[in-house]
C-alpha cells in the first residue's frame, strides 16, 4: 500500500477515535505511534519519537506554558477579578446594561493576566452572575455575556492560545502576543457597543446599577492597578524587548505572587491550588503538543502534507478563498474539540498552505486563535457554555447558547475586519 494511503486512513482513524470520546492526545498519539511503525518500521518509529520527546522537554520557549497557567491561576485566587469588576461597575453601572458591560470590561482586562478562556469564566462567572441576577439581568443576557466574554482571555495576551500556536508553528510568541491587543480591544469595544444597544431597546434584560459618589468611584481605582501592574509588567516588557516571552511569563508570575503578598491575600492552600492546576493543565497540553509534533511526522512521512497542499493551491482558491474554506472547517472542529485539540489537528495541515500562499504568519495565528474562541462557543461542545453551565445550573444550556448568539457574530464580524484589513493586528508589531 502506498504511503499517501496509510497516511490519510491514520487521519479517519483518529477522525473516528476523537468522535467516540477518546482523549485527543491519546487519539492523535495512538495513531501517529501505529502510523510511523506501518509506515518505516520499528526503527524509524523509536527515532522519530524520542527525537520529538527529547526536543518538546527541552524546549525552552514551552516553559512558558506552565507559568502562563501558574500566573493566570493564582490572579483568579488573589481575588484582583472582583476589585476590577467592582471598580468598573462603579463607573458604567449607571447606564443602559451598564452592569453587563462592566462584566465584558472586566473579563478583558482579566484576561489581560489569565491566559485561559475556562479559567475567565469561571472565574468571572461566580464573582458577576450573582450581581446581574441580584439586579435583575435576563438570564439569557447574563449567561450569554459572561461566556463569551469569558473567552475574550485567549486572545487578549498574554495567552496560552498564541503561545501553543507560537510553539507549534515556530512563529514569534512575542510578536503574536502584540498582535493580539488590537483585535482585543476591538472586540471588547463591539461586545459593549453591542449590549448597550440591546439594552437600550428592551430595557428590562439589562437594568441600570447603582449610583455612585465621585469620591467612591475615585476611590474604586485602587482596585485596578494589580491587573494594569500585571499587564503592563509583561506586555510592556515584551514590546519594548526587556523580555522573551518565556522570560516575561516567570516575571509576570512573580509579579502575580507578590501583588497577593501585598495585598495580604497569599497563603498557601491559595498557591497549592495554583500549583496543582498548573501541574493537570500543562500535562495535558504538553501530551498534546508531544502528539501532535509525532503525527506531524507521520503525516511528513506518509506525503500527506505535501499532497494537501499541492491540492489546495491547484484549487487556485486564493487568498480569501482559502480563509473561507478555513472559516467553515473551524466552524466544524468548534462543535467537536477544545481549542489545543482544534489547532494541533489544523495547524500541522493548513499553516504550510497559509505560508505558500503568502499570508503573514503572525496574522494567521490571529485568524486562528480568533476562530477557537469561537469554537469555545459553538454546540455541541461549547466548553465556556458548559463551564458557565456548572457556575449556574438553574440556567438551561439553550438559554446560555442563546445568549451567545450575537456575541458569536460579534466575533466573526471581527473575523471579516482582519481579514478585509490585515494591518489590524499587524500594525502594532510592526512600530
Amino acid at each position: 500500500m502506498d504511503l499517501i494511503y496509510i497516511g490519510y486512513i491514520g487521519l479517519a482513524v483518529m477522525v473516528v477515535l476523537i468522535i467516540i470520546g477518546v482523549p485527543v492526545a491519546f487519539s492523535i498519539g495512538i495513531v501517529a505511534v501505529v502510523g510511523l511503525f506501518i509506515a518505516g518500521g520499528v526503527k524509524i518509529t523509536l527515532a522519530q519519537t524520542t527525537l520529538v520527546a527529547w526536543q518538546v522537554g527541552t524546549d525552552f520557549v514551552i516553559i512558558c506554558i506552565p507559568l502562563f497557567v501558574f500566573m493566570g491561576k493564582m490572579a483568579a485566587n488573589s481575588g484582583i477579578a472582583a476589585d476590577i469588576y467592582d471598580a468598573l461597575q462603579k463607573w458604567v453601572g449607571r447606564i443602559s446594561g451598564g452592569l453587563a458591560i462592566a462584566a465584558v470590561m472586566a473579563c478583558g482586562a482579566f484576561g489581560a493576566v489569565t491566559g485561559s478562556s475556562v479559567a475567565s469564566v469561571a472565574t468571572m462567572g461566580s464573582i458577576i452572575r450573582p450581581e446581574l441576577k441580584k439586579y435583575g439581568y435576563s438570564d439569557r443576557l447574563a449567561s450569554g455575556t459572561l461566556t463569551a466574554s469569558g473567552s475574550l482571555a485567549i486572545l487578549i495576551p498574554p495567552s496560552v492560545g498564541f503561545a501553543f500556536y507560537g510553539i507549534l508553528t515556530d512563529t514569534s510568541i512575542a510578536l503574536l502576543f502584540i498582535a493580539g491587543i488590537t483585535p482585543g480591544i476591538i472586540l471588547v469595544a463591539l461586545y459593549c457597543i453591542g449590549v448597550y444597544v440591546r439594552c437600550r431597546i428592551t430595557p428590562e434584560v439589562g437594568p441600570t446599577g447603582p449610583s455612585y459618589s465621585w469620591r467612591e468611584r475615585i476611590h474604586s481605582l485602587k482596585g485596578t492597578w494589580p491587573i494594569l501592574f500585571i499587564f503592563l509588567l509583561v506586555i510592556g516588557g515584551i514590546y519594548i524587548g526587556l523580555f522573551t516571552p518565556t522570560e516575561a511569563s516567570a516575571v509576570g508570575a512573580t509579579g502575580v505572587t507578590l501583588v497577593a503578598f501585598f495585598l495580604g491575600r497569599l497563603t498557601w492552600p491559595k498557591v497549592r491550588d495554583a500549583l496543582i492546576t498548573t501541574g493537570h493543565v500543562s500535562g495535558f497540553l504538553y501530551a498534546i503538543i508531544l502528539s501532535g509534533y509525532v503525527l506531524a511526522r507521520f503525516i511528513a512521512i506518509t506525503g500527506v502534507s505535501q499532497n494537501l497542499v499541492k491540492y489546495v493551491v491547484g484549487l487556485d482558491l486564493g487568498v480569501y478563498g482559502f480563509i473561507g474554506v478555513m472559516l467553515v472547517i473551524y466552524l466544524i472542529l468548534g462543535m467537536l474539540l477544545d481549542v489545543f485539540g482544534i489547532m494541533i489537528l489544523s495547524i500541522p495541515f493548513f499553516f504550510p498552505v497559509a505560508v505558500s500562499l503568502g499570508i503573514d504568519p503572525v496574522w494567521f495565528g490571529v485568524f486562528t486563535v480568533m476562530m477557537c474562541e469561537i469554537g469555545l462557543l459553538t454546540p455541541p461542545v461549547g466548553v465556556n457554555v458548559f463551564t458557565m453551565h456548572n457556575i449556574a445550573p438553574d440556567i438551561p444550556m439553550k438559554t446560555i447558547f442563546l445568549g451567545i448568539i450575537s456575541f458569536t457574530c460579534y466575533d466573526l464580524i471581527v473575523v471579516g475586519l482582519i481579514t478585509l484589513f490585515p494591518e489590524i493586528p499587524l500594525w502594532l508589531t510592526r512600530t
